[in-house]
């Protein structure tokens, strides 16, 4: 498991297309198991996992201390993407309430892995038309001005925006929220009750884009999305596979093209 992971775009501007190889940011989940159950699962860069469910349990109130645990540790070594916490038995019988009303996904696989959620996914989710060509020039401007939509990050400077717009450009919704996913599920939700989410074709997004979010617009069918930031390995994969655009702001001129390029430069 990587922290990175090289990667093949398309760097397009008005004047001409290029291959670059970028880094990515790596997306694994990790599933926390607690007196041999499954607790949650999270999504993580790889790295420091033993420490990242140590801080978890401890927010979450599982534990109060290290005296709290007698095992931290892998499931079958390092390489899995599994951590299992046992309890002394005084904790356990303090927390029992916590660990009945886990509300969290659960995952009882061992082989838990980014492509087993890139497999379920596409079985759920059937891959997005490709009827959508947008100007790439219109499509990049749409997503310089996303700050013209982020009010509440003008006063805070801690809020994250999601803007959709038709196919031809129109303007259909914004929403800000200071979590990612809340943004994308508000500007859905507006043009759910707007009746327009037919006609949503463009996403942009303030932040980075996670596999969660190129879940939630494929749910939309929603078939580009275009970000301040770069998705993240897993994201590139979900979208590949389900047919979506995505595309971020380049360190120059135009956009990072991931996946898709033939919706905005065909």
């Amino acid at each position: 498991m990587n922290t990175t992971l090289n990667y093949k775009l398309i760097h397009w501007d008005t004047a001409s297309n290029k291959e670059k190889d970028k880094k990515l940011l790596g997306e694994e989940p990790l599933s926390i198991r607690v007196q041999g159950n499954p607790y949650s699962v999270v999504m993580r860069t790889p790295g420091d996992e033993i420490a990242l469910v140590a801080g978890f349990c401890l927010t979450e109130g599982i534990i109060d201390s290290a005296d709290d645990y007698t095992s931290l540790a892998f499931c079958d070594g390092e390489d899995t993407n599994v951590v299992a916490i046992t309890l002394k038995p005084g904790r356990r019988d303090k927390i029992a309430e916590i660990l009945d009303r886990r509300g969290f996904i659960s995952q009882t696989s061992c082989g838990l892995c980014g492509k087993e959620i890139v497999k379920d996914l596409f079985q759920i989710i059937q891959p997005v038309a490709d009827d959508v060509h947008l100007n790439g020039k219109k499509a990049l401007a749409c997503l310089e001005n996303i700050n013209q939509y982020q009010p509440l990050r003008k006063q805070t400077r801690a809020a994250h925006a999601a803007v959709l717009y038709s196919s031809q450009f129109e303007f259909l919704a914004a929403a800000e929220d200071v979590g990612r996913h809340n943004a994308l599920d508000k500007v859905i939700g507006q043009v759910v009750l707007d009746r327009k989410l037919d006609r949503a074709s463009l996403l942009t997004l303030s932040s980075r884009i996670s596999y969660e979010l190129v879940q939630k617009a494929a749910r939309a069918r929603i078939p580009i999305i275009l970000a301040i930031s770069r998705p993240t390995a897993l994201a590139v994969e979900l979208a590949a596979e389900l047919n979506i655009t995505l595309a971020s702001l380049a360190d120059g001129p135009g956009l990072y093209i991931f996946c898709g390029a033939q919706r905005l430069i065909g």
